[in-house]
Parts: C-alpha cells; sequence; structure tokens
C-alpha cells in the first residue's frame, strides 16, 4: 500500500466521520423540530457524500469500504456526545417520594431557582400514599435538578421523564436564578 493511498484511506476516513456526525446531528434536530439548521447540515452532508461515495465506488479493494464504514461509526459517536452535551429539548420530570417533607422541600428549592413547579399527593401501588413533584425543565439543566435532589438528601427516587416537544403559558421551563 502506498503512501497516497494510506493518506487517501485516513481522508476519507475522517470527512466519512465528519459527515456522518452532521448527519447524526441532523437527524437529531428533525426530531426535536429544530429545523433552520438542518438545510444547511443536509447541503453539506449531501456535497459531501455524493464525493466520498464516487471515490469508494471507483476504488479497488476493501480497504476504502472500511476506511468509509469506520468513519461512519466513529461519526455517529461523536455526533452523539456532541449532542449530548448540547442537551438539546425539553423535559417533564415527575418525581415520586414517600416523604412530605422532602417533596416540599425539592420544590420549594426548584421555585427558589426559578422553575415551574407542580406538588400533589398521589397514590402508588397498592394505593398506599406517595408525594408526586411534577417540574418541566431544560435538558441540558436535568443536572440541576439531580442536584437539588442530592442536596435534600434524595439518593434513587422514581422518576418518570418525558420528552416535550413544545411548552406554552406560564410555564418557565428554564433557569431563572442566575450562577
Amino acid at each position: 500500500m502506498t503512501q497516497h493511498i494510506i493518506v487517501t484511506l485516513i481522508g476519507l476516513f475522517l470527512i466519512t466521520a465528519f459527515t456522518n456526525i452532521l448527519a447524526t446531528l441532523k437527524s437529531i434536530l428533525l426530531a426535536k423540530k429544530i429545523m433552520n439548521p438542518v438545510y444547511f447540515l443536509v447541503f453539506a452532508d449531501a456535497i459531501i457524500f455524493a464525493t466520498v461515495v464516487g471515490k469508494v465506488a471507483n476504488s479497488e479493494g476493501m480497504h476504502f469500504a472500511a476506511a468509509y464504514a469506520l468513519g461512519k461509526t466513529l461519526g455517529v459517536f461523536v455526533g452523539g456526545k456532541i449532542e449530548e452535551q448540547l442537551g438539546l429539548g425539553i423535559l417533564e420530570v415527575d418525581i415520586f417520594l414517600n416523604n412530605k417533607n422532602k417533596m416540599v422541600e425539592i420544590a420549594e428549592k426548584l421555585r427558589e431557582e426559578g422553575y415551574t413547579v407542580n406538588n400533589f399527593l398521589a397514590r402508588g401501588s397498592n394505593g398506599h400514599r406517595r408525594y408526586k413533584i411534577e417540574v418541566v425543565i431544560r435538558r441540558k439543566e436535568f443536572k440541576i435538578l439531580e442536584d437539588i435532589m442530592e442536596q435534600c438528601g434524595v439518593t434513587d427516587p422514581t422518576l418518570k421523564i418525558k420528552n416535550l416537544n413544545k411548552v406554552e403559558g406560564k410555564i418557565t421551563v428554564t433557569r431563572v436564578k442566575t450562577v
């Protein structure tokens, strides 16, 4: 294998990884209905994809196909990590507790942070008394919720987490209090 082919394979691998990062982010943005960046991502991905596929299709040997496949795999992995860091989306989190005082403490701390919080008396399995906290929060701020629960001495609570597409009205979905 010549040095030129090795450099071409490395380039193919890196370009394919990059385009798959774009494609992964595009899929995530589409699922969350964040459309404006999607148009740019699709355009860039299409141009690069057409060029890369032509190179792979016209090459001899499996090493070009392997570099392409490995690049796609790395791209999905890196794209997922980037999305994880961006924390796009809104969550509705229901926290179920047995202790009323802990429920009140967590709800008040969330309100102090600026979140809209509802709390309820609920009935769990076998009709036993449970307390429910309902909060709508940006996904990237979920760690704040975890920290508040930890501060209140609540570990491993029952959580019900739902992804929301949109919130309207008087619900505050982001932290009002500055750090």
